[in-house]
């Protein structure tokens, strides 16, 4: 509980404490609401429920993501997803609660967006402040869509009364969402309002990963060198590998390293749903037992098997239990919580510094057609951190310009990087889709040749059937 009401974040971690954050849909549309700064707050809290509940990217989102990953496989109800058999109806059903939640979050953001600016008694600071985090939120909204769905209906503040809205194109959305984005730069604090909150900075990271979808190397490079410039973030440094957990832990309320996560807690509806563990006499990782949708094999899976044993991520994310699936599965721990009666309160990373600072390294190199020893340095930090030496400091494990013959193999050692840094947060299979290599390293790791249709989710089956817009010829191919 102390780490409740140290966060301070009311959508997040105390809605259901106050009658005044509750996501109140009459209340919102109410022409009256937005008037004061306390309301103008509750209506931007109602943004963060439904993209982070329990259906949303509190178990859903992630896990259909991990079973696509490269170094793990899913199993249960999941295993049509890593098996790239095409989507059985539960997992159909799952992606498209993902969609409907995706898309009240949107329409929350479109009434913040539509209707704070019109308040009597906020000052133009305020509104502007809680139009950026409003916008800041729609576009990390629609850059999720975008990359799992492709074209989506671009419902925003000027048509949310409109039910029948057509597929824009990629081009399209991706223009909302880089406007978004920069708007949010523009006018949301330097440092959170309260912590959980974007900032500045935050939009820069977002902007960082927007222009490297969109191959604007020079403008991921110039966005994630300021955040880098700016000092306000470090890693957390490390010497054993339970030292991560001052990063990922339950009872972590913020580090240095933070530049935007979901606050979770363990109320009940609240809290990050485990999809990866399994209780069992000698592991207890996860109060309420797991569900241990998605596992890997530290032998016959080359990712896991070919990962320096000495690198403290391995042993902090990865531990070994047979699950009928023979003696070298392991299952994922990087998000513990023991205490926990229904929701675990481990934060989710949706951007931390490490992201940042690899998404400068790749940027910085793909800009100058070559790795530099500003990227390389930015590589260098989180590989540091990786094998308990200090981040900032020389090491005998740092990378040199001269290992790498060119441009490829640098941003291959990048992604290896990432790889290992970001494991099970939901990012790998993006990353492979957006890089490319996604085809090519399934058929490496799992031996399974991927369609086409399985770098895009299919439009749910609501959407088809209730905006007149969209016909079935607009879905994704292969559904």
């Amino acid at each position: 509980m102390n780490k409740i009401f140290t966060c301070l974040f009311s959508a997040l971690v105390f809605m259901s404490c106050s009658d005044l954050l509750e996501e109140k849909p009459k209340s919102l549309a109410s022409e009256n609401f937005y008037n004061t700064a306390s309301e103008a707050k509750a209506a931007v809290n109602a943004i963060y429920g439904p993209m982070r509940s329990d259906n949303g990217l509190s178990i859903n989102y992630p896990a259909q993501l991990e079973g696509l990953a490269d170094y793990g496989n899913s199993r249960g109800t999941q295993t049509a997803v890593s098996l790239y058999q095409g989507l059985d109806n539960t997992n159909i059903n799952r992606v498209a609660v993902i969609w409907d939640n995706f898309y009240q979050s949107i329409r929350n953001a479109n009434l913040v967006i539509s209707n704070v600016p019109k308040g009597t008694s906020t000052s133009p600071e305020e509104k502007a402040m809680f139009v950026a985090e409003a916008k800041y939120l729609r576009s990390l909204i629609y850059f999720a869509m975008v990359r799992n769905w492709g074209g989506v209906p671009l419902r925003t503040e000027e048509n949310m009364t409109v039910a029948d809205i057509p597929r824009a194109s990629v081009e399209d959305v991706y223009k909302l969402i880089l406007a978004d984005a920069l708007e949010a730069e523009a006018g949301l604090p330097d440092v959170p309002a309260e912590i959980g909150r974007p900032t500045k900075w935050a939009a820069k990271t977002l902007l960082s990963e927007i222009y490297l979808y969109q191959e604007n190397w020079a403008g991921a490079q110039t966005k994630s060198k300021e955040v880098v410039e700016s000092n306000k973030y470090s890693l957390v440094e490390v010497v054993t590998s339970e030292d991560f957990q001052k990063i990922y832990g339950p009872e972590v309320v913020n580090t240095t390293e933070e530049i935007f996560y979901f606050k979770y807690s363990r109320q009940q509806g609240f809290g990050l749903v485990s999809y990866a563990h399994r209780k069992t006499d000698k592991f207890n990782y996860y109060g309420p037992g797991g569900v241990y949708a998605q596992y890997t094999d530290s032998v016959s899976n080359p990712v896991i098997k070919n990962w320096d044993a000495k690198d403290l991520r391995k042993a902090h994310i990865l531990y070994n239990v047979d699950i009928g699936l023979g003696p070298n599965s392991c299952l994922f721990r990087k998000y513990r919580d023991p205490a926990a009666t229904a929701g675990a309160g481990n934060d989710y990373p949706w951007y931390r510094y490490a992201d940042l600072l690899l998404f400068h390294a790749e940027a910085d190199a793909r800009a100058n057609g070559k790795p530099t020893a500003e990227g390389l340095e930015s590589l260098n930090k989180v590989h540091r951190r990786a094998y308990g030496f200090n981040s900032k400091a020389p090491s005998a494990v740092d990378f040199k310009l001269s290992d790498f013959s060119g441009l490829t193999a640098f941003i291959d050692k990048v992604v290896q990087e990432r790889g290992y840094e970001t494991m099970y947060e939901g990012k790998r299979w993006n990353d492979l889709k957006r890089l490319g290599i996604a085809k090519q390293r399934i058929l490496e790791t799992k031996k399974i040749v991927v369609a086409d249709k399985h770098m895009l989710w299919p439009i749910p089956n609501s959407e088809l059937l209730y905006n007149k817009a969209i016909k079935p010829t607009d879905q994704n191919p292969g559904y």
